[in-house]
C-alpha cells in the first residue's frame, strides 16, 4: 500500500495508456466486423472463407504479432500503433463470428415481414436485422474488450507502455507490491467496462427489459 499511494501519478498514466491501447481496438474491430459478419451470412461459401480466416487470424501469438507488424507496417517496434493495430486483429477474429452467428440468430419471418413491407436489404439490416442482433453482437463485445485489456500487459514484455510495465518493472526491481497493485488495477479495468458495456446493451435494447417484465 506504501508504494501504491507514493506512485499515484504513475499508475494514474499508466492506467490511461491502458485505456488508450485497450479501447480503441474494440471499437474499431467492432465497426469492421459488422459489414463482416453480414457478408459471412449471406451466403454458405462467404460464410467458410470469412470465419475460417478469423478464426485462422485468432491463432497467431499476440507476441509474435506485435514483433511482425513492425515489419509489415514499417513502423518502430514500439510504436503504439502497432499494439492498436494487433488488438484490433484480435478483436476482428472474435467478433466475425459472433456477429454472422447473431445476424443468423435472427428469425426469417421478421426478415420476410421486412421485406414484404419493402425494406430493401441494406435498410433491412440496418433496421431490423441489427437492432435484434444487439444482444448477442454486445455480449461478443464484453469478451473482446476484456480480452482486448488483458492482451494489453503482454505488450509490456517488450517494451510497450500500460499496466502490464507494473509486472516487468515490479518483477525485476523485486517489488510484490506493484506486481499485485498491476493486477488488481487491471481486473477493476476490465469489470468496469464490462459493467458500462452490460449498461449499454440494455440502453439500447429497453423491448428486453419489457420483455422480461411482462413474464
Amino acid at each position: 500500500m506504501t508504494w501504491v499511494l507514493g506512485n499515484l501519478e504513475l499508475i494514474g498514466d499508466l492506467t490511461l495508456e491502458h485505456l488508450v491501447f485497450a479501447l480503441p481496438p474494440v471499437v474499431i474491430g467492432l465497426l469492421l466486423a459488422i459489414p463482416l459478419g453480414w457478408l459471412a451470412n449471406r451466403t454458405r461459401t462467404g460464410r467458410t472463407i470469412v470465419i475460417n480466416l478469423a478464426g485462422l487470424l485468432y491463432t497467431v501469438p499476440s507476441l509474435a504479432l506485435f514483433v511482425i507488424l513492425p515489419a509489415v507496417l514499417g513502423t518502430g517496434i514500439l510504436d503504439s500503433i502497432n499494439v492498436i493495430i494487433a488488438l484490433t486483429v484480435y478483436t476482428l477474429a472474435l467478433l466475425v463470428r459472433t456477429v454472422a452467428d447473431a445476424l443468423s440468430a435472427v428469425p426469417g419471418t421478421v426478415i420476410d415481414s421486412a421485406t414484404a413491407m419493402g425494406y430493401r436489404p441494406v435498410r433491412r439490416f440496418l433496421a431490423v436485422e441489427l437492432p435484434l442482433s444487439i444482444p448477442v453482437v454486445l455480449a461478443g463485445v464484453r469478451v473482446a474488450a476484456v480480452s482486448s485489456i488483458s492482451l494489453v500487459t503482454v505488450g509490456s514484455v517488450i517494451g510497450f507502455g500500460g499496466l502490464g510495465k507494473m509486472f516487468t518493472d515490479g518483477f525485476q526491481r523485486d517489488i510484490p507490491q506493484e506486481i499485485i497493485a498491476g493486477i488488481v488495477l487491471v481486473l477493476v479495468i476490465a469489470l468496469v467496462v464490462d459493467g458500462l458495456l452490460l449498461l449499454l446493451g440494455r440502453a439500447l435494447t429497453p423491448w428486453t427489459k419489457a420483455r422480461a417484465g411482462a413474464r
